[in-house]
Parts: structure tokens; sequence; C-alpha cells
């Protein structure tokens, strides 16, 4: 069941009505079995999978929260068997055996592990973090044990986290389930707002998108140099779109709900840096290897060299989290080698801003730091975007080739309505960020007059429905 689908459509508000009509001491149990009738919707079995992870999260917390400091670590290794074992043989044993059956075939050898053949449960990735982040956290205590197991099963479940996030954190999460959540006209007004705003950045917007990205990078050894160039930026906006389309959803339906969650994206492709991208990307995602990967290695308060070694495990894992192909890892090494490069060369590059008085212009400054940040992380989204390795380095060397032809002809291999939809589309995108920029499109909606308002929707809802694609589309990050 997909947020942009009719299935989803008709669930959600059932689900919000038997919430609110259900007395507060039992409300618990309808959001725990949303979240299972949710998860199940796309394969059955896989709740043996989550109902593992439920079990190691409640039970292991306890366990760990009750033993004596030696043995804290003993049962958080145990408990940290399921979820990052189930993570590790259904996502990453095929990676690992096939790269040793490559290494076998080049040097002759005879051990040959086989493969096997199973669907990528849904999700996995997300709520095994999440289950791993409160066994962490219980560790080092930073959260209680919580002694309620449905508390602990609706925390691992619940339905607007459970496919791609946000990974929230068990410490918000748990003590907002014994709030009593009235019904709040503005609260579900504005839930519902970000929820129609996120299905019009992933229905509209990275769809469309989709269209020209995919034109090119299905088939990248027919073009060179514009095309490419043109597909590659697109993909930036899409993916953007795409990701934070769906985490404007989830926000949106656990607001209506009654639920604080953790902000997902914070206009990202306005960093000045690639350090600050990533702490407006992916958030959920870029704390949790912060605080339970980085720092535990030493974070930054150690020597330069360890400080690099930090960074490019933190990088390279995060780049197989996403997914077991060789494409990520590389796309993980390249961001973890841009704050390197960054860290190293920052005090050059400031002294010369300095010998040239640039820096009596800070707005340019500005404005340089941003295209050089968002080019770099442009440039780093081919890998991830591509099938293959091959496809990536066959790109990256013709990104600049061909410039010389003309422009409407090097454009010619897109059909104009597309690409005229895609200039439009983000140009919407931009213009949403900038109001974004001053105080937040939701504030500055609701001071807006009904009347305002009412249009924004409805503009928004004729878009969804009229300008969508024929062909409803997954969400990208879906598939990690």
């Amino acid at each position: 069941m997909l947020f942009n689908s009719l299935d989803f459509l008709w669930f959600f508000p059932l689900i919000a009505v038997v919430y609110f009509s259900t007395p507060a001491a039992w409300r618990i149990v309808v959001l725990l079995a949303a979240g299972l009738w949710f998860y199940a919707s796309w394969e059955p079995s896989y709740l043996l999978i989550l109902f593992a992870c439920i079990f190691a999260a409640h039970f292991g917390a306890l366990a760990i929260d009750r033993s004596s400091q030696r043995r804290r670590t003993f049962w958080l290794v145990i408990s940290m068997l399921i979820p990052f074992g189930m993570l590790l043989a259904f996502k990453y044993y095929n990676f690992f055996a096939d790269t040793v059956q490559q290494l076998g075939r080049r040097i002759d050898s005879s051990f040959n592990p086989p493969l096997l053949r199973f669907a990528l449960p849904v999700g996995i990735s997300f709520f095994t973090f999440k289950t791993m982040s409160y066994l962490f956290d219980v560790h080092r205590g930073a959260t209680p044990a919580e002694h309620s197991f449905l508390k602990t099963a609706t925390y691992v479940s619940f339905f607007p986290q459970i496919l791609a996030g946000p990974i929230e954190r068990a410490g918000n999460f748990l003590p907002q389930l014994d709030r009593k959540h009235a019904v709040d006209a503005g609260r579900i007004t504005d839930g519902l707002a970000l929820m129609l705003w996120g299905l019009f950045k992933k229905a509209v917007i990275a769809d469309n998108l989709a269209v020209v990205v995919n034109w090119v990078y299905l088939a990248p050894e027919n073009y060179k140099g514009l095309p490419l160039i043109v597909a590659t930026y697109t993909y930036a906006f899409q993916i953007y779109c795409d990701f934070s389309g769906y985490s404007d959803m989830a926000i949106g339906a656990a607001r209506v709900l009654g639920f604080s969650t953790m902000k997902n994206f914070n206009r990202p492709y306005a960093a000045t840096s690639v350090g600050e991208f990533w702490r407006r990307w992916h958030i959920s995602l870029s704390t949790w290897f912060r605080d339970y990967v980085y720092i535990p290695l030493g974070g930054n308060r150690v020597a330069l060299w360890k400080w690099t070694r930090n960074v490019m495990i933190v990088f390279l894992i995060s780049g197989l989290w996403h997914g077991s192909y060789w494409t990520f890892i590389i796309w993980g090494g390249l961001h973890g080698l841009f704050l390197v490069g960054e860290r190293l060369l920052t005090p050059a590059f400031s002294r010369a801003a300095q010998t040239v008085r640039l820096n009596t212009y800070p707005r340019v400054v500005t404005a340089l730091r941003v295209g050089l940040t968002f080019n770099l992380v442009a440039f780093s989204w081919v890998f991830f975007r591509s099938e293959t390795v091959g496809d990536a380095l066959y790109i990256t060397q013709h990104l600049f080739e061909g410039l010389d032809r003309g422009f409407t002809e090097a454009l010619a291999v897109f059909r104009s309505d597309d690409l005229i939809l895609a200039a439009i589309l983000v140009a919407v995108l931009f213009t949403a960020q900038y109001i974004r920029r001053a105080q937040g499109a939701l504030e500055w909606l609701r001071r807006r007059p009904s009347y305002v308002r009412w249009a924004v929707y409805a503009v928004l809802v004729l878009a969804i429905v009229n300008l969508r694609p024929e062909h409803n589309t997954g969400f990208i990050y879906l598939q990690f």
C-alpha cells in the first residue's frame, strides 16, 4: 500500500476516524493494528520479520535495563543479532556471496557460496535501524526501557514511518503514546496540508521529472554531453521531491493523529557545503550514523587521519545501507571524499577569497558555495541513479562531450512538452522553497485568508489529478 495509491486514500481516513472514535486507553491498539495491517498489505509473511524486530526491541531493552553494567553490553549484542542479522541476511548476503563468486572465478577457487532467491522485505532498512537505535539508547541510558509490549510494538510498526522513515527515536515517540490526542482542527488541517504538498511533490513534480531522467538513464550509452547533464540535474530534483514528498506525507499523517515527529529535510540544496548538506538531507539517517557510528569512533575529536578514517567509514556504510550495489558504495565514498576535501581545502579557499577581496561580497561567496555544493552532490547522484558502475563511468566520462553542438540540437532527444513541464515544476519547487526560507510554507499559508488557503489546496488537488503521469510509480526509497 503506497501513500500515493487509492488504497491509502481510504485506509488513512478510516484509521483516523476509528482512532479518534476509540477511547484513549484503547487507541494504542488501533495504531498497532493499523501498522500491522499496513505492512501486511505488501506481503503477510513479512510480519514474521517485523515481529522478530519487535520482540528483540522489547525484551532486549528490558534485559539491558535490568542488567548490571558489565552485562548490559552482552545483552545489547545479543539483542542486536536479530535486527542486524536479518538486515544482513535479506539485504546483503547475495551481494557478498556474488562478490565472493566473482573473486573465486578470477582466482579459480572452488568456493562458490549459493545465492538466495527471495524478495527484499519492504522497509527493512528503516524498521531495523529504528529497533537498533532504541536498543543503543537504552544501553547508553538516553532512553528508559519501555515496559509495555504494546507501546514497543507500536513504536516499531507505526505505519506512517515503517516503510521509509523518518527513523524516529524512541525517546521522542514513546512518551507521546501516553498523551490523549484530542481532535484539533488546526493540527489536522496542517497535517492534511502537509500530506497534500508531499503528494504533489511526489505525484506531480518527481514523477514528471522521472520521465526526463529515465529517457537518458535507461540507455545512457546513446547520449553524450547536454542530455546527460540535463538528466543528471533533473534527477537531483526528482529524488529530492520523491523522498521529501514521502517524508512530508509521513510527518503529516502522524500530525493528523496527534504525533510530532522529527524533520527529515531542510532545504538541502541551499547548503553551502557538503557537510551542511548532510545536516539538511535525510536528517533522521544522518543523525543516526552520527550518534551510533561517527561519535563512537571518536567523531572529530581525534587526529586528522583518524577523523578521515571515521568519515570514510560512515559514508561507505551509508552507501551500503542504501543498497547492496557498488554504485551506492561509490556514491557514499564520494561524499566522504568531498567532506575530507572540504576540511583540507577550506582554509586555502578562505585565504584566496581574502586576497582577491571576494569576502567583501558575502552574497556572492554564498552563491558560489551553494553552486559548488549542489554540483558536487549532483555529480554523486550519477552513481546513485545508474544501473551499473559501467553506466556511471560512461556518463561521467561523456558529460562534457559534444557541448559544441547547438543547444536546440542537443535537447532534441527529449520531448519539448516534457522539458517545459519539468522546468515549470522545478520553478514551483524553488518558489515554495523561497517561501519556506523565511517562515515555513505551512506557517505562511496559515496566515493567508481562508479563500487563499482553499485556492492553494484546490490547485494542488487539480494538479495531482491532471498532471500526474499515467502510470503510478513507487517511492524511490522503498527499494532501500
